[in-house]
């Protein structure tokens, strides 16, 4: 009886074995990695906030006024994105660009996220290889504009996919222009070269602290758009300007800020005033958080001006640099401090129970910044 359980057991054994000799290993499970920490929600008074002025309910800082601005919690679509029966609409196209036809941007990419360079705790090790890129260029023609006019410009960040044009920006404009509260303009919205923050080809457009990309936009995007559609674009800045959220906000900054020439007017919506510049550049070393402390404060005024918006629970240290250089909500506190010192025209809009780039409050305050970042404006 013994050897026949013996021989049972061997023989169960052998099964076993040769069935886990046989069995492919289980792969890792990779890491997690860790949780953003989440923001908390910033006081309108606490340290460090400038003396709000509250507007009431539901409403929006005035339009004929500069200064700081408290809005929400109250929410609504602006009016202006509704399509109005007997306003005249624009016409919205698209085509694609290639980064095989730029010589600004051949495209990269990361697979992942840096590490702390030890040597510099302000910037990234990231390894990165190339990566070509197409994007869509959205354009939005007024049906008021007359050809062979040099019309006025507005371009934004972050546009939408090819075969997905977004309708909220020509929605409102076919309204603003109808009323006459923003001149007929032309839209230019430029989807992002793909990925996000350093090491990316996004981040590398709109986190760079240079003019790099007002310059693709002007020698290869824009004169596309004359050409696709048989319009002509203003070279006049104070006919120009630039929009985005969040680095795409930084990019509108930097697009005005190394080119005055081309670019006056600037919509800001949660700006990445933080250190998101990569690859590390000496002459700032702490990327768009220069912009407030050291570039804004110590350079003669520069002819722009700027409509800001922040949210009270906005980001706040979302990688992991911990360089306490990543706070938007300080950092855009900061930037309305550094323009109002230095006697910008700025309206700075500061929004409660209000996360990063808010699609609730943009609804809400889109039309009234457009109209407040273009007066002044004479065709």
């Amino acid at each position: 009886m013994k050897n026949l359980l013996a021989t049972l057991a061997l023989a169960a054994w052998t099964v076993a074995a040769a069935q886990t000799a046989n069995t492919p290993p289980t792969p890792p499970v990779p890491a997690t990695p860790p949780a953003r920490p989440v923001p908390p929600t910033r006081a309108p008074d606490a340290a460090g906030a400038p003396p709000f002025t509250r507007v009431a309910p539901g409403g929006n800082a005035p339009v004929d006024a500069t200064g700081d601005f408290l809005i929400g919690p109250d929410y609504l679509p602006a009016p202006e994105l509704t399509v109005v029966e007997g306003v005249p609409k624009g016409t919205v196209r698209q085509f694609v660009m290639n980064s095989k036809d730029s010589r600004f941007y051949p495209g990269i990419a990361r697979e992942v996220f840096g590490t702390v360079d030890p040597a510099n705790p302000k910037t990234l090790i990231v390894e990165t290889h190339a990566k070509p890129w197409q994007r869509a260029i959205t354009v939005y023609v007024p049906a008021q504009y007359k050809k062979g006019k040099k019309a006025p410009l507005l371009v934004t960040h972050d546009g939408p996919k090819f075969g997905e044009p977004d309708q909220n920006l020509p929605r409102v404009l076919d309204n603003l222009i109808a009323q006459k509260r923003v001149p007929a303009l032309i839209a230019v919205m430029i989807q992002n070269g793909g990925g996000d923050a350093q090491g990316s080809q996004r981040g590398l457009e709109y986190d760079t602290m240079s003019g790099r990309f007002a310059e693709f936009i002007q020698a290869e995007v824009l004169p596309r758009v004359e050409k696709e559609y048989g319009v002509k674009l203003t070279r006049d800045p104070e006919g120009r300007a630039a929009m985005g959220c969040s680095s795409g906000a930084a990019a509108a900054l930097s697009m005005a800020w190394f080119h005055p020439e081309w670019y006056h007017r600037i919509v800001s919506f949660s700006g990445t005033y933080v250190n998101q510049q990569w690859p590390y550049d000496p002459k700032y070393p702490g990327g768009a958080w220069e912009y407030h402390q050291t570039l804004v404060p110590g350079s003669k005024p520069k002819p722009i001006r700027i409509w800001m918006h922040v949210g009270d629970r906005d980001l706040l240290n979302p990688n992991v640099m911990r360089d306490d250089m990543h706070d938007w909500v300080a950092a855009n506190h900061f930037m309305a401090a550094a323009l109002k010192a230095r006697g910008y025209q700025y309206q700075y809009v500061y929004a409660l129970d209000s996360g990063h780039c808010d699609r609730k409050v943009r609804e809400h305050t889109l039309p009234q910044a457009l109209e407040w970042v273009w007066r002044g404006y004479r065709n």
